[in-house]
């Protein structure tokens, strides 16, 4: 059955010929000639779409399937299994993030993220704008470690995992100094420390940006400053929090968690 929407979208069964924006998040060879391309969509989330002949020398989309590109496409979108791209309108790529290793692999880890806590083919809603947010910000030159932590401790209720950061879990006092406590699901003041001997003992300024990375709108964040110790315990916390109640496997993160090995000289050259 044919049905135009009041947005243009034309219903075939369970196929929707649309134009929509999206950001590539890689591809991968297919067959001989062919591509599949996993697309971030502002409005269908993740898809995955068969692309013929862009393996061809001289292929007329190339650019627009690069990863790291931000798009307008108009393809055929299905419900289950693959799409199709026929056509793109405009297409540019966050270039500092295509020319850094590293913000190339806090970027690819942003959306690992995403993709594991939406799953293929559930819009996502605003959570598409404050995605497309952060990798602008981290193209522009904001912390990429900064802007990653905020989208993960944001994101920690989609999968099911949402600590109280914004006073203590027993009494609600937000006046005290505060340390967090897996057990406990978010913040004791120092009067019920005792009930968790195995609370994490963080410094207050750790404790200050784990509740403020959980607050702040993405969409207003301007210049921010984090010391560096402070940003290995914010590390070191999420890291603790995302493999003991969420337990993700995204590739990207190994690699990250790998840099930190890596000598000083290597990390600055040319930087």
């Amino acid at each position: 059955m044919r049905k135009e929407t009041s947005k243009g979208v034309i219903v075939l069964g369970t196929t929707k010929m649309a134009e929509f924006s999206g950001i590539v998040v890689y591809r991968k060879d297919y067959r001989e000639r062919d591509m599949l391309v996993k697309i971030l969509t502002d409005r269908f989330g993740f898809k995955m779409f068969f692309v013929r002949g862009a393996r061809k020398k001289g292929f007329r989309l190339s650019a627009a399937i690069l990863p790291f590109t931000k798009a307008t496409y108009i393809g055929t979108i299905n419900d289950e299994g693959l799409s199709f791209i026929s056509a793109v309108k405009e297409a540019s790529q966050y270039q500092a993030i295509c020319q850094d290793i590293i913000l190339n692999a806090y970027v690819a880890y942003i959306l690992g993220l995403a993709e594991a806590a939406f799953n293929d083919n559930h819009p996502l809603n605003e959570w598409y704008i404050k995605i497309e947010k952060a990798i602008s910000l981290i193209n522009n030159g904001l912390d990429a470690a900064i802007v990653t932590n905020i989208v993960e401790i944001q994101l920690l209720g989609r999968f099911g995992v949402k600590p109280n950061l914004r006073n203590c879990v027993i009494c609600h006092d937000n006046t005290g100094i505060c340390d967090f406590s897996e057990s406990y699901g978010g913040l004791l003041c120092q009067k019920h420390w005792h009930l968790d001997p195995n609370r994490l003992r963080l410094d207050r300024r750790t404790i200050y940006f784990l509740r403020f990375f959980s607050q702040v709108d993405i969409m207003r964040l301007g210049s921010i400053n984090v010391k560096e110790e402070t940003k290995d315990k914010l590390r070191l916390t999420l890291n603790q929090i995302y493999n003991n109640d969420v337990g993700v496997n995204i590739k990207a993160k190994k690699f990250l968690d790998d840099i930190k090995k890596w000598p000083h000289i290597v990390l600055n050259d040319d930087r």
